[in-house]
């Protein structure tokens, strides 16, 4: 085999091997900052890319939504307390060229920056705010975090989407103070509510019992009506058809009473039935007309 094919093989092995060591692939989650000799050359989309090898360099950078937990920290409360705190911070890089550029180039480390500065602003919001105030006004607080954020880093290139405000924990001592008050104040609620069923309760019955009564009442005024449209229909019968003999319309009562429970009667032996009968209704028995006077 000659020199000059020896050569050629050489050559041909270096080109491949530059050629493949400057093969740089972007994926759609990331854009490419290109730079030659330190400088700033183009950007790169996704896809396929080559550059230089030892001349240009490529710096990935992602576009994608991340999170950086800003570190819980000790904040004394406008009431001289110490609160622990922690939040978290949404935030991307725009996915534009300058905005890309921005973020690697207007700022050292965007991640560590953000922390600090999310650290810093709680403490500030925070710190003129009692405790109580802090953890019923949490939208407050990350309305407040999220707009200093957007304010700050306006030029690093970057969007904030949303800052959550994790925890606001008071003091051991204060906690379990609180959590006495709260239960305190949950069984004064349990006591009023029970209170307040046992009332309703109470009137329930009470309404119950005023309508039985009302009822037994009606009923018995009911009864007392009909009883006396019976004796009043009883009375105009009498002085209608028994008219001057209302004696012998009792009698006669009487003797129906009497037959109806099965009532005994002694006869004289010198009596007919039918005489007896008549005498107990007070009809005087018509004499026999072959009777002398």
């Amino acid at each position: 085999m000659s020199i000059n094919i020896v050569f050629w093989l050489i050559g041909i092995i270096i080109v491949l091997i530059v050629f493949f060591s400057g093969i740089r692939i972007v994926r759609p989650t990331h854009r490419a900052l290109i730079e030659q000799f330190g400088k700033y050359h183009r950007f790169g989309q996704p896809g396929f890319h080559w550059v230089v090898p030892v001349i240009q360099v490529m710096y990935k950078i992602n576009v994608t939504e991340q999170m950086v937990n800003a570190e819980p920290q000790e904040i004394i409360t406008n009431d001289n307390l110490n609160a622990r705190v922690d939040a978290q911070v949404y935030f991307r890089v725009k996915s534009d060229e300058e905005s890309v550029k921005a973020s690697t180039y207007h700022v050292n480390n965007y991640q560590v920056q953000i922390v600090n500065l999310a650290r810093t602003t709680l403490r500030n919001i925070i710190g003129t705010m009692t405790l109580k105030s802090a953890n019923s006004e949490r939208s407050r607080i990350n309305s407040e975090l999220l707009k200093t954020l957007l304010n700050e880093t306006s030029s690093w290139g970057i969007d904030v989407v949303r800052t959550e405000l994790k925890e606001i924990d008071p003091p051991k001592d204060v906690q379990e103070t609180m959590n006495k008050v709260v239960k305190a104040e949950n069984e004064k609620i349990a006591a009023i509510d029970f209170a307040t069923a046992t009332e309703t309760m109470a009137d329930g019955q009470k309404r119950a019992e005023i309508k039985k009564a009302e009822g037994i009442r009606q009923a018995e005024i009911l009864k007392a009506e009909g009883d006396a449209q019976a004796i009043q229909l009883v009375n105009e019968a009498a002085d209608k058809y028994f008219v001057g003999n209302a004696q012998l319309l009792r009698r006669l009562q009487t003797v129906e009473e009497a037959l109806k429970n099965n009532a005994k009667f002694v006869l004289p032996t010198d009596q007919e039935l039918v005489n007896v009968i008549g005498e107990m209704a007070g009809v005087i028995p018509l004499k026999d007309k072959k009777e002398k006077p």
